[in-house]
């Protein structure tokens, strides 16, 4: 048994980008643990979603742990930083939120759960954080000094493959699948993802995509049923999320490697 270590910036981030390849590990034998940076406490619910009294932080915490226990994650931790918001926004500037937060420390935090798991293989986001998100990026930036800190050899930085995004909508629209305008589109000026002649590894996780999406309909504060990733036919949904993409050092060109926990 190897053990896997997730890290993530706010809850509900890991079943979007890692959550098949958590499965996958767990129904593998390997033991998962999920690290989140931040409680999501600038996320946005509808007036009346929350009981009187009870914080956002609170909710997305129970998610987490939901979520976690449908994944089959054995240790779920939180780091204790604030959500930092969306680039730009003021919530940037509060010195407890993670994208203020001392790399060095931080990646100290995660070290030592690192260590305390003898972790063999570790997932961050891409320099980028996907698309420009402050705490995204601190998650690469702690993520990769962690690693170096704790001797963690395997460090997969996740992203999305921006060409295979970009088919898979086309697709969908031209097949009926997806009316044109509900095909997301990233924000202007922002680069989604990483192209795919950098990316280094494509794992298979279609066989989990129930599981996947029922780990995002556990953070209903964030993922409403009439998002696209819940509202789409089961069989699209598994084509556009059935392969979680990732890069790693040392490796490619190309994909040379279709499973984390390869020989472990």
């Amino acid at each position: 048994m190897a053990t896997l270590v997730t890290f993530h910036a706010h809850p509900d981030d890991e079943c979007l980008r890692t959550a098949g390849v958590m499965r996958k590990a767990v129904e593998d034998g390997h033991r998962v643990v999920l690290v989140v940076a931040t409680k999501g406490e600038v996320g946005e619910v509808p007036e009346g979603f929350l009981a009187e009294g009870e914080q956002l932080w609170e909710r997305r915490v129970k998610e987490s742990h939901a979520a976690a226990e449908i994944l089959g994650v054995e240790r779920v931790e939180f780091l204790g930083y604030r959500d930092s918001g969306m680039m730009g926004e003021p919530t940037n500037d509060d010195p407890e939120c993670f994208w203020r937060a001392d790399v060095e420390k931080a990646a100290e935090q995660l070290a030592a759960i690192l260590r305390e798991e003898s972790a063999d293989v570790l997932t961050v986001y891409d320099d980028n954080g996907d698309y420009g998100h402050p705490d995204h990026i601190q998650v690469h930036r702690v993520g990769m000094r962690a690693a170096e800190l704790a001797g963690t050899g395997r460090v997969f930085q996740a992203t999305f493959n921006r060409e295979f995004m970009q088919r898979g909508f086309e697709a969908a629209v031209e097949q009926g699948l997806m009316p044109a305008e509900a095909a997301p589109k990233p924000p202007e000026n922002v680069e989604f993802g990483k192209p795919e002649a950098e990316i280094t590894a494509a794992v298979d996780v279609a066989k989990y995509a129930p599981v996947k999406r029922a780990a995002m309909r556990a953070h209903p504060s964030q993922i409403s049923e009439d998002m696209f990733m819940l509202a789409m036919p089961d069989d699209a949904f598994a084509f556009a999320f059935g392969t979680e993409w990732f890069i790693r050092a040392g490796q490619g060109p190309g994909i040379t490697e279709t499973d984390l926990m390869a020989g472990l």
